[in-house]
């Protein structure tokens, strides 16, 4: 594989650079065409991140956990959006997962049942059982920066390669 050119990273295939991704990211990566490269972990936040190394926003997306609650039930779930777009939770992703009460998942709990970094947290490698919510506007953009599960890397992928993850839906997740 061909690194692309993206930013002021040097990528490098996911696969043969397993130091730079969390266990279960690591685990999950396999044959995807995904790249990684280090970045400087208090650099990680989104916005100081693209602002670092040229990345451009719209290039960026960011993976959230949220948690759905009905009746005495509750279940984890992944969104993914682009930098520049918020995430529909109360509304969209709401009903999707057809549960009546929904939040973003405490920062102990995403880290606890991800087994990655907070602010690194990616939807590769997530529990099998979780869906992933992608954004259309992910799935459209093209290549995409995404966390690794660490917060000292990022993983380069187009993001129509994320919407063949086993439990992705693609969806019109952004508010408008």
């Amino acid at each position: 594989m061909t690194a692309p050119v993206l930013g002021k990273l040097d990528w490098q295939p996911a696969a043969a650079v397993p130091e730079l991704l969390a266990g279960p990211t690591r685990d999950a990566v396999g044959d995807l065409p995904a790249y990684a490269a280090a970045i400087d972990p208090g650099l990680a936040d989104t916005a100081a991140f693209c602002a670092e190394y040229d990345v451009p926003m719209a290039a960026s997306a960011n993976c959230v956990i949220v948690l759905g609650k009905r009746g005495g039930d509750s279940s984890y779930a992944a969104v993914l959006v682009l930098a520049d777009d918020r995430a529909d939770v109360n509304g969209v992703i709401r009903k999707h997962l057809g549960v009546r009460k929904i939040s973003f998942a405490a920062q102990d709990d995403a880290v606890g049942t991800t087994g990655m970094e907070y602010g690194g947290i990616t939807p590769i490698g997530l529990p099998a059982e979780w869906p992933v919510l992608i954004d259309e506007a992910v799935v459209a953009a093209g290549l995409v920066v995404i966390g690794s599960g660490v917060r000292a890397s990022k993983i380069l992928i187009d993001g129509a390669e994320l919407a063949k993850l086993p439990t992705a839906t693609v969806l019109a997740l952004a508010q408008s």
